[in-house]
């Protein structure tokens, strides 16, 4: 029994060791990578905008100007002008991105964690568990993505962990599909099998052996998942089903559309559209290295 410890215990600190072995070649290869470098550049600014947005000359989003500050264009008070309440757009771009950034990266994991434990344990065990779980899978991927989320939304309330729910409830079953795809053919990988034949226990075998080899499809899933959750922010928050009490990108296009000054005030429309755009563009930037890197032969062209 010792000697079995043993060996286990051998096995999983050389494992360890190969696998920060690869985590430096994917971040040097990552990188490396044009698109990789600017997607990561796109990202890394935005993320120092949300978490310093009270160093560069914000104050509240929702602090409302007197009558002679409503709709100003950019000038040296208002970096970006005014809305219609007086309120600073530049304010509320930056406050804004923590919205956009928190349901992406939350909804992200959310997804991620529930696609793979379902994919995960409907690929090992297989049989009636998978059938079942499968089936689920399949009940809502077939339903549609937009007007489900429309009607939860309104159903739910409009709140920041609503969306995030209603983002999750949507994308998961992607995950658990690719997840299991992979998992099927992992468990009958020689390493699993040597795992197993000294004792490791099904879930040593799940989480220990199978699971960081998924790892990677797990990070290029979460990166689709964030831009697909900004995204999904922004038209709900439009639709004025986004949290009333946060300032958000999508928000600041609702209100500018109810007011109906979009065509009188570009300064408060096109800013909140640029930071969607553009932050879009860096997780999918980001996505592409990371599908290019996950590529068979991909590290062998680099000399890795």
């Amino acid at each position: 029994m010792s000697n079995t410890k043993a060996e286990l215990s051998i096995n999983k600190k050389r494992k360890q060791k190969i696998r920060n072995q690869k985590i430096k070649d994917f971040l040097y290869l990552l990188i490396d990578h044009k698109m990789g470098k600017i997607g990561v550049g796109i990202i890394v600014i935005f993320l120092f905008v949300a978490l310093a947005a009270p160093l560069l000359r914000t104050v509240s989003p929702h602090q409302s100007g007197n009558a002679s500050e409503i709709l100003i264009p950019p000038n040296s008070q208002f970096i970006l002008g005014t809305d219609d309440l007086g309120r600073d757009v530049w304010s509320q771009v930056l406050y804004g991105s923590r919205v956009s950034l928190l349901i992406g990266f939350v909804s992200a994991l959310a997804t991620v964690v529930t696609g793979t434990l379902v994919g995960i344990i409907a690929g090992f065990y297989g049989g009636i568990l998978e059938e079942v779980l499968m089936r689920i899978v399949d009940f809502f991927m077939m339903l549609p993505a937009l007007p489900l989320m429309i009607v939860l939304a309104a159903v739910l309330g409009p709140n920041i962990w609503n969306i995030i729910f209603v983002v999750t409830l949507i994308s998961w079953p992607t995950t658990a599909r690719v997840v299991r795809s992979q998992v099927l053919s992992l468990k009958e990988r020689p390493f699993v099998e040597a795992s197993r034949c000294i004792g490791a226990k099904n879930s040593f075998l799940m989480f220990g052996e199978i699971f960081p080899n998924v790892v990677p499809i797990l990070f290029a899933e979460a990166v689709i998942m964030i831009t697909e959750a900004i995204y999904a922010e922004a038209v709900l928050s439009f639709l004025g089903l986004g949290d009333p009490v946060r300032m958000s990108w999508g928000s600041m296009l609702h209100f500018a559309f109810d007011s109906g000054t979009m065509a009188r005030a570009p300064w408060w429309v096109l800013p909140p559209i640029v930071s969607i755009i553009l932050l879009i563009i860096g997780f999918s930037f980001l996505g592409t290295a990371v599908s290019d890197i996950l590529k068979p032969g991909y590290k062998e062209k680099k000399g890795l």
